[in-house]
Formats: C-alpha cells, structure tokens, sequence
C-alpha cells in the first residue's frame, strides 16, 4: 500500500471522500456519522480548491457512469496443502480472505492488505488465478456487478488472528472444505483451485 507521502494531493482527497461515503453508508453511530459528514464537505471543499472551481464534477456521486465492483480472494497454502479460510461474522460461512479493492491501490496491493487485515498474515502475492464475472457464478440474485479476482499467495511473517469481520480462521483439507458464505461460491473458489492444481493457465471468463 502507498504511503500518504507517495501519492499525489488529489488521489488522497479522493481517497478520503471515499472512505466518508463508505463511512456514511455502513456506520450506525450518530457521533460516526457526524464526523463522516464533515469530512465528506472537508475532502469537497479541498477538491474544489484544488481544481479552482466550485461548480467542479466530484467523485463518487450517484450520476456518474455505472462500473462493475472489483475485488479480490487470495489462496494460501500450509505444508499439508491446506486452504486457509476464515468464519465471516456476516452469515458464519467460510471463505478465503478478501474483500472490495480501494482506491488508487493495485489489485495485488489491496489483496495483500485484505489478507493483513483479515489473518493477521504479511503475504506475498505470486500469481493470478482467475478472473471472474461473479454474477455468473452467484446462487443468489444480486444487483451489483461485481468482477473477482483470484490470487494465490505465500506467508511471509505474522501469525494468525482474525479481525472483527472474521469469528475464526483455520486451515482446510481440499476434500473437507466447511460450508461456503455468500461472499463466494464452490464453483468460483474451484475455478481458482483447478489452476493451482492442475498447474493450468489464468482462467478468465
């Protein structure tokens, strides 16, 4: 991930509306919501100044062109050729981690930080397994357009432990996986496990 000091003005301001509107969207603390409004109008007024103009086009607003979602999944391995996975508080399924892509950070940036966050493990991204069109592979109807992709990983440092998001973590035997969240499906996750099995090509649809 990018330091503060790496990137320019504008992509920081960006970034903080961003995560104000995320903010604003999810949080259900009044005092939260408060904050998030006034640093929505901060990051506003700092973007308007930067460009010069008050009547300037801001990001992340409801008119702007309509794009799938990307995010990202990473397979992680131990010596027994075990899957990692983790229990989502969400719905107690299981998944590999991973999450919604951020703002001007690469796939395999955002992957690597999902994981930090979800496991508590520093990884190191080796390869693409798969890429993805979700709604093809979903067993529920959704309206968001969502594009995954699937990455295979190694541990570099860290040790297990699971953030607010996740009840536990644990490694998995292929053939005794635990039951699925919604946030994946089999046949995604086996689209990316065929690639490492059987050592193919990137599977994209």
């Amino acid at each position: 991930m990018r330091l503060v000091t790496d990137m320019l003005w504008n992509e920081f301001v960006a970034k903080v509306l961003a995560i104000s509107r995320i903010g604003l969207k999810f949080s259900k603390d009044p005092y939260a919501l408060e904050n998030y409004h006034e640093l929505q109008e901060l990051a506003k007024n700092q973007l308007r100044e930067l460009h010069n103009t008050p009547d300037m086009e801001l990001p992340y607003q409801k008119d702007i062109y309509p794009t799938p979602n990307i995010s990202v999944r990473v397979l992680i391995f131990n010596e027994k050729n075990e899957l990692l996975m983790g229990q989502e508080r969400s719905d107690g399924g299981y998944a590999v981690p991973g999450g919604w892509c951020d703002l001007f950070e690469s796939a395999s940036e955002g992957a690597a930080k999902e994981v930090l966050q979800e496991t508590g493990l520093n990884v190191k991204i080796d390869k693409v397994l798969c890429i993805l069109r979700r709604d093809l592979y979903r067993e529920y109807v959704s309206m968001i357009s969502e594009y995954v992709i699937y990455f295979k990983a190694t541990v570099n440092s860290g040790e297990l432990k699971n953030n607010h998001e996740i009840l536990s973590l644990g490694y998995f035997p292929l053939d005794a996986l635990p039951p699925l969240s919604r946030k994946m499906t089999s046949k995604e996750l086996w689209k990316a496990l065929d690639v490492v099995i059987n050592k193919t090509d990137v599977y994209f649809d």
